[in-house]
């Protein structure tokens, strides 16, 4: 999945000051968070102006930067309307998994277009919590519709599934996919760095046992809403509300409420709908009013892990099986078990490819950095398969890790392929259970400070694929930790020059 750039962001290239000049390397930093701002400001004002117009000053979000924790965002934007204090509430990711983007949610709550609070699924409970806090002070600035729009899905085409090789060993905790789709008569086509979106119906299994708990078990076209158009997996906050509206029990009412408010300790957690069916029988509102209610089925985005010229004609992907035991049924994830366990090549999918801003060096000589571990090594091996296509001299150097070497490492052997014929330059491993201390891609990173350092000044681009609540906080950690003690700067500096690097297009993340 990926992060779209913070708004203000501008496509041109910022200029930097070269190491040749005649400043110290935390003057240098300054002076390039300088420019990044100077030239962010005035590409954003260039590309809002009308002709003959003079230029508007580009507003600024300050606390669009998912590094600040939730207070200190908050604090950002006190005292400005509802829609930028709801937005400094997201966990500013941009990542699309909301159907929005962190200011466009914000303004869809603002003005009563969504009703749900509870769509952030990075931000989580935190920031559900935080919206319904700033919405509560507002309330007459928010109307509230009968029934919530339901957007309209993104055009797909027809894909067809014919592999969905297990990549981890048999004795891994986890379920890792290779899903090889085909893209024959799609008229689809991707570039290194784009993910694709698949529409995947819901389980089966599940779908039959809603209707069972609904007393609905014949009813055809309540089947197919629930199967292709409704998210029965994650309940919304609203659908919440409506059941504990409409439950003759009291302390189903009460308990419907606090799971709506996101209080922690209420039960059942991390609820689907059939979970809420069975725990609270006297709610049982409408059907047609419980459907609306749910979200819809949106598509799931995965990071391609192929390069067309490598994989002509199809488009793989690498996919983490979701599946949890709860409360003794076993819960799969919506489209991560379909591929793996459902779909075949005998039943298209609706797909499309989202492009994106990750994108390689326009030159092939630029150093690159690469930090992807589990499933995050996906654009990757897109990246380190088009290189070797195109015959790339530029150097490149993989961070890679799991729990485990001998069960974990994901294309392991392409990758050792690559490390032995020069089109990897440096490959640095990281494993969190092998040994008595807990080793992750940071810890690698930080180790090898000085000769990070090195291809930084050398003009490397760096790439992070991953976990946004925990990894990419601490890689971006990392790098102001060799930006301080490899370059001499403070923690203002550091920030600056990560900036800068952003702002050229220097440090990309797709970060899920």
């Amino acid at each position: 999945m990926n992060a779209i750039l913070p708004p203000g962001l501008p496509a041109a290239p910022v200029p930097l000051i070269p190491d040749s000049a005649p400043f110290t390397p935390a003057q240098r930093a300054w002076l390039n968070g300088f420019l990044a701002g100077l030239y962010g400001g005035a590409a954003a004002v260039a590309a809002n102006a009308s002709p003959g117009a003079a230029p508007a000053p580009a507003e600024e979000f300050p606390w669009h930067d998912p590094a600040l924790e939730l207070e200190d965002r908050l604090k950002l934007a006190e005292g400005r309307p509802l829609n930028r204090r709801l937005m400094a509430a997201m966990a500013q990711l941009d990542c699309g998994q909301c159907g929005y983007l962190c200011q466009t949610y914000a303004e869809a709550l603002a003005s009563g277009a969504e009703t749900s609070a509870a769509l952030c699924v990075p931000g989580a409970k935190a920031t559900q919590k935080a919206l319904k806090a700033l919405l509560a002070e507002a309330p007459a600035a928010v109307p509230k519709p009968a029934a919530a729009p339901v957007p309209a899905a993104a055009a797909g085409r027809p894909v067809r599934v014919v592999a969905a090789h297990r990549l981890t060993g048999e004795c891994s905790a986890k379920d890792v996919r290779h899903v090889v789709i085909d893209l024959a008569d799609s008229g689809l086509a991707y570039e290194p760095g784009d993910s694709l979106s698949v529409a995947a119906p819901n389980d089966p299994a599940l779908v039959e046992a809603v209707l069972a708990a609904l007393g609905a078990a014949d009813d055809a076209a309540l089947r197919e809403e629930l199967l292709h158009r409704r998210d029965i997996a994650r309940p919304l906050d609203r659908t919440l509300d409506l059941l504990a509206g409409a439950a003759r029990h009291a302390p189903h009412a009460a308990a419907l409420r606090a799971l709506a408010d996101g209080d922690d300790g209420a039960e059942p957690a991390d609820a689907d709908l059939l979970d809420l069916l069975a725990a609270f029988p006297s709610a049982r509102p409408p059907v047609a009013d419980l459907i609306a209610s749910l979200p819809v089925l949106k598509p799931r985005l995965y990071s391609i892990a192929s390069s067309p010229l490598a994989c002509p004609g199809r488009v793989e992907l690498c996919v983490g099986v979701v599946r949890a035991d709860r409360r003794g049924r076993l819960r799969d994830g919506v489209a991560s078990c379909h591929l793996a366990f459902r779909a075949d090549a005998a039943t298209p999918l609706q797909a499309h490819v989202q492009t994106s801003h990750f994108r390689l060096p326009a030159d092939a000589a630029t150093p690159v950095i690469m930090v992807g571990p589990g499933t995050g090594i996906a654009p990757f091996r897109a990246f380190l398969q088009h290189r070797e296509a195109i015959g790339a001299k530029g150097r490149a150097w993989l961070f890679f890790g799991d729990q485990r070497s001998a069960t974990d490492f994901l294309f392991g052997e392409e990758i050792a392929a690559w490390k032995a014929k020069g089109v990897l330059t440096q490959l640095s491993l990281a494993w969190s259970r092998d040994g008595r201390d807990k080793v992750y891609v940071q810890h690698r990173m930080t180790e090898a400070a000085t000769d990070l350092w090195r291809w930084l000044q050398d003009g490397a681009h760096v790439y992070v694929c991953g976990d946004a609540s925990r990894m990419a906080k601490d890689v971006d950690a990392a790098l102001r930790g060799i930006a301080r003690s490899e370059g001499g700067m403070n923690a203002d500096q550091a920030r600056d020059w990560i900036v800068a690097l952003a702002r050229q297009g220097r440090y990309q993340r797709d970060v899920y």
